[in-house]
């Protein structure tokens, strides 16, 4: 158990590396700054995350789970502000960072634990 949570938390700062990569605008220091980026954003996650879901219910069923997109774009966005060496710059970023972190994240689990 305790070493899926590591071996979970590992492949999430992978992901966030190669999002770092991948999108401009998404900026981390180096892979000890993704480990800790991965840490806050499944932090703030756990938190914060049902919360603005629960708020934004309304709006998300009224876009058919597209407003699940700005609200993960936002927690991104706050676990950026938070964590060190994690820098997200503009909104549009946070939206396609979120969305391909999320799917990155998907694949690389996938292929390793199933």
């Amino acid at each position: 158990m305790l070493l899926h949570l590591i071996v979970s938390w590992f492949l999430s700062a992978l992901a966030l590396w190669l999002v770092a990569l991948l999108i401009p605008g998404i900026e981390v220091r180096g892979f000890r700054s993704a480990l800790v980026a991965a840490a806050v954003i499944a932090v703030v996650n756990t938190t914060l995350g049902p919360v603005l879901r629960f708020i934004s219910f309304p709006l998300t069923f009224l876009t058919l789970g597209l407003f699940l997109l700005v609200v993960n774009a936002i927690l991104l966005k706050l676990a950026a502000a938070v964590a060190p060496g994690f820098r997200i710059v503009g909104f549009l970023p946070a939206v396609l960072g979120s969305l391909v972190l999320t799917i990155l994240t998907s694949v690389l689990r996938y292929m390793l634990f199933a």
